[in-house]
């Protein structure tokens, strides 16, 4: 059975969406490093990510799927978050570990947030 970055960036996207923070610990590598463009962060250690994610999970919650792809080593998801469109670039490792996730906003959620309603 082989690795599948874009079906791991669905679990991650999918345990960040439901607040699971076991699950997301457990989709990192030891020696994983988040960038955050959001919160100007980088967080490296098993501690220090559970803490991210603790505050995380509660000031920017993931909505809805904007958009996915592959990418070199990974894949790229995109989301709304609050207000904003959040891209993440997953990159994973050969256990099929997060080794890299960096996040940055890209654009204002409002074209998504107000599809077939008034805003």
């Amino acid at each position: 059975m082989s690795f599948d970055p874009m079906a791991a960036a669905v679990d991650w996207f999918d345990a960040y969406r439901a607040g699971d923070i076991e699950t997301l610990l457990e989709m990192y590598a030891e020696d994983a490093v988040v960038y955050c463009d959001c919160d100007q962060l980088a967080i490296s250690g098993r501690q220090n990510l559970r803490g991210y994610w603790a505050i995380h999970l509660q000031e920017h919650q993931a909505a809805e799927l904007d958009n996915l792809q592959p990418s070199e080593g990974g894949a790229t998801i995109s989301y709304v978050s609050g207000e904003n469109v959040v891209q993440a670039v997953l990159d994973f490792d050969d256990a099929g570990k997060i080794r890299t996730l960096s996040c940055r906003p890209i654009r204002q959620a409002s074209s998504i947030a107000c599809q077939g309603v008034v805003c």
